[in-house]
């Protein structure tokens, strides 16, 4: 037959039905895309099947301003990481691409190296989808070969500043000051996955470094999520860092965890915490003894917007713990306090049976890993009789006795049950 005769001259003959001519527009859009794009004159229908067909590696020179579309940047995060998670990210899938993308931009930048451009190209794309970053790694400079540091040593004919070879890190100032909607940043300055390499000098938060960080943060009005935590942060750059944030017009919650900061250090948070707008202040695992208790102490007296405060794994004894509770006796504001490790005993539970009965804000107290004794436990069940604020209560390894533990817990159980049987009957309204 004729068809067969067709099908053995050219095997290429198909029967298939030539494209229509808007697919093949269509196709050549999608294959043209990076040198011409064109999206929004299009149909609707027609914009949603070359969105689909677009490749996710296009330079974001082409699509971070044109392509809002969430389906394509969910197909450009889940290409990218295996683990998703946009309800950290406002439930935006564009917002997840952008700030993870320059997260790790900055996590893999060595300064002397790598081209600040890679970082300074990207503002204008991703300035309006950034509004968290999370940085837990900033690398130092490239270490100077040793022969050639001793030859350059010798040349000067003096070993002045072989130890200060600069291990500075990248300078923040430029990019967050260019992110208009920043409203948290979580940093660490520190080296992941060094293995063998390790050296302490990986982990140095550097003075400049400081001086740096404290101008830019001054310079974020729209911060109000500031965490810098595991960075060798001492007195002298906490007190910087204090320095820049006074009356700081968003800032609602500080992390300084996990550094070295000292009473002078707690005293200049102390004067933060009456100087701005904190709601949510973490001291944890720092070196804060009994006079940056009582500096602490002593704003929070005053103070009228502070809710959380960790003081845990520090050693404020009982006279910072003392100081504390005498604060808590006028402090109408604070929720949460979290004393765990402190070196605390029988006179700080003595000074919280009175908080107790009397503060009817405070609705969770840790008191764990501390001495508090058979008697402070007895003095802690009296001043929780009347309370009815109270429904979390940490005891654990603070030697208040197995049979007072029990009794302060059906408390706090029975006040629990009583908050959630009340928010039941009267849910919170929404703001319209």
């Amino acid at each position: 037959s004729y068809y067969t005769h067709r099908v053995i001259e050219d095997p290429e003959w198909s029967l298939t039905t030539v494209p229509h001519l808007t697919e093949l527009c269509l196709q050549h859009i999608v294959h043209n895309f990076e040198k011409n794009p064109i999206l929004d004159c299009l149909l609707p229908e027609h914009q949603r099947k070359v969105l689909d067909r677009l490749s996710t590696g296009l330079p974001l020179a082409v699509t971070a301003n044109l392509i809002s579309d969430e389906d394509y940047w969910k197909r450009c995060c889940t290409d990218r990481w295996q683990v998703c998670d946009i309800s950290n990210y406002g439930d935006s899938w564009k917002r997840m691409f952008f700030e993870r993308h320059l997260e790790n931009i900055l996590k893999c930048f060595i300064p002397n190296t790598t081209d600040p451009n890679q970082v300074l190209e990207l503002i204008p794309l991703c300035k309006d989808y950034v509004w968290k970053l999370e940085v837990d790694q900033f690398l130092p400079p490239v270490k100077v070969d040793q022969k050639e540091e001793r030859d350059d040593v010798s040349d000067t004919g003096s070993d002045f500043g072989l130890g200060e070879v600069s291990v500075h890190h990248y300078d923040l100032g430029i990019l967050i000051t260019a992110l208009p909607h920043l409203e948290e940043l979580h940093l660490t300055y520190g080296v992941k996955d060094c293995g063998m390499n390790f050296e302490w000098n990986l982990f140095n938060f550097t003075h400049q470094d400081c001086c740096n960080l404290a101008v830019a943060v001054k310079m974020c009005h729209n911060l109000k999520v500031f965490k810098l935590t595991r960075s060798k942060v001492d007195d002298d750059k906490s007190r910087l860092l204090v320095r820049n944030l006074l009356d700081h017009p968003c800032l609602v919650e500080l992390n300084l965890s996990h550094n070295l900061i000292r009473d002078k250090g707690a005293r200049a948070v102390g004067k933060l915490i009456s100087r701005s707008r904190l709601e949510t202040l973490d001291l944890c695992n720092n070196q804060i003894r009994h006079l940056g208790a009582q500096a602490l102490a002593r704003a929070l007296a005053e103070n009228s917007t502070l809710t959380s405060l960790n003081l845990r794994l520090n050693c404020v004894e009982d006279e910072g713990g003392e100081a504390i509770g005498r604060a808590l006796l006028t402090n109408t504001t604070l929720k949460s306090i979290h004393l765990g490790s402190n070196n605390l005993s029988e006179p700080t539970a003595t000074l919280f049976s009175q908080v107790l009965a009397q503060n009817t804000t405070l609705t969770s107290i840790n008191f764990s890993c501390n001495h508090l004794g058979l008697d402070g436990g007895k003095q802690l069940l009296d001043g929780l009789a009347d309370n009815k604020a109270l429904t979390e209560f940490d005891l654990r390894l603070a030697e208040v006795g197995q049979e007072t533990e029990y009794l302060i817990h059906q408390i706090v159980w029975a006040n629990r049950e009583a908050a959630r049987l009340g928010s039941l009957q009267h849910p919170p309204t929404k703001p319209l």
